[in-house]
């Protein structure tokens, strides 16, 4: 998007909802365990954050609808019924919208299951991250593989589009023990499937753990394995790799995060929630108790704000659009950011192509499958960090 463009109004829309029954040792999202105590604060918090919006305007129409986490489905009907409401009436869906909600297989029920198909939700993201059991407690995950497959049960006979989230290289695991981990989810018949290299980050307990040699990350060639055979297992199986860690049967990509990936605008709301509207990307507050403290007195959440400048918001729209596996198109990226990629990033694209991780036809340049596998260490070179 060039400097002087007009910004157009954002048709998405993100919702944190930060309640979990535990933490889960790698964890470093922001939300709060068992504390139930906080969720009519947080109700209470949503509404004001929204009534930030234009007073009195009508509606808005929006196209995609996500609520992440944390956990939505630790809510109780109530809290998800009102929540709901209070986005209908700031936000309208349009005819053929996508609305999202994660799910944890642990707290998913028949009742839960019936009044998110009632509240109009179209897509499931059910948080496997495994199928064998001693994995999902060296994740520390509350839920048993058998959890996992009642839970996709109930999705499949509701909802349109059901996806599954599998984690891989947790400590101690196998190239043929994920290699049974895809073949069982592929067993249900998902429509999506997200698979994630698993990582240790600071402020989790499994950070420490590592630190104090109570757990050993997977050796890199073992990861690198791991992530082939998805890509594999998973594209043999009929689904589109549509981005790093994507993957999809046809008609079902998740179409809100590809507003993401592809650098539109969108709404965001909830602790720690990021936006992107008017071209400014804003944060509110990763605590929680502090973004209900800030917004039910009546002040902002908001903790961060950012305007890139043309060229550094044109770099970073050039890694989002290499992580999709469309690639990036020279003609659409010099008419959207203002900027020749040779004159941009030259020099980083030639070394590149020719290690042999990018290639170019001379109209898209695209991630080889060479370059998937290293692309996290491609992106600070076209990012001026």
């Amino acid at each position: 998007m060039t400097a002087d463009a007009t910004w157009p109004e954002p048709r998405s829309v993100y919702v944190h909802v930060p309640f979990c029954a535990r933490r889960c040792g790698y964890c470093n999202f922001t939300l709060v365990a068992g504390r139930d105590d906080l969720v009519e604060p947080y109700l209470q918090a949503i509404e004001r954050e929204l009534q930030s919006l234009a007073a009195g305007a009508a509606p808005r129409e929006i196209d995609t609808l996500f609520f992440g986490g944390g956990t939505p489905t630790q809510l109780s009907s109530y809290a998800l019924r009102r929540l709901v409401g209070s986005l209908h009436r700031q936000f309208a869906l349009a005819p053929s919208y996508e609305f999202s909600v994660e799910v944890n297989p642990a707290d998913f029920d028949a009742e839960k299951a019936d009044l998110l198909a009632e509240l109009g939700v179209t897509r499931i993201s059910l948080g496997a991250q495994s199928f064998e059991a001693t994995k999902l407690r060296t994740l520390e995950r509350d839920h048993s593989p058998d959890e996992v497959r009642r839970a996709f049960a109930l999705a499949r006979e509701r909802f349109p589009s059901v996806s599954l989230d599998l984690i891989f290289a947790a400590p101690g695991e196998t190239l043929a023990g994920w290699q049974t981990d895809l073949d069982a989810a592929l067993e249900l018949s998902p429509d999506h499937v997200s698979t994630y290299g698993l990582t240790f980050e600071r402020g989790t307990t499994f950070w420490g753990r590592l630190d104090r040699g109570d757990l050993a990350a997977a050796p890199e060639e073992l990861e690198r394995d791991m992530y082939a055979r998805a890509i594999d297992r998973l594209t043999a199986a009929g689904f589109e790799h549509y981005e790093v860690s994507n993957f999809a049967r046809a008609g079902h990509r998740c179409r809100h995060n590809e507003i993401y990936w592809t650098g539109g605008s969108y709404h965001s709301f909830g602790p720690g929630a990021a936006r992107y509207v008017d071209g400014e990307r804003s944060t509110n507050h990763r605590s929680t108790t502090t973004y209900l403290k800030r917004l039910l007195a009546g002040e902002s959440a908001v903790e961060f704000r950012e305007r890139l400048e043309p060229e550094d918001r044109a770099r970073e729209l050039l890694v989002f659009g290499l992580r999709r596996l469309e690639g990036v198109g020279r003609d659409d990226f010099l008419r959207s950011t203002g900027f020749d990629l040779e004159r941009l990033v030259g020099r980083e694209l030639q070394r590149h192509l020719s290690q042999g991780w990018l290639i170019d036809d001379g109209k898209m340049v695209r991630l080889t499958r060479a370059g998937l596998f290293v692309s996290d260490a491609l992106w600070p070179d076209y990012l001026r960090v």
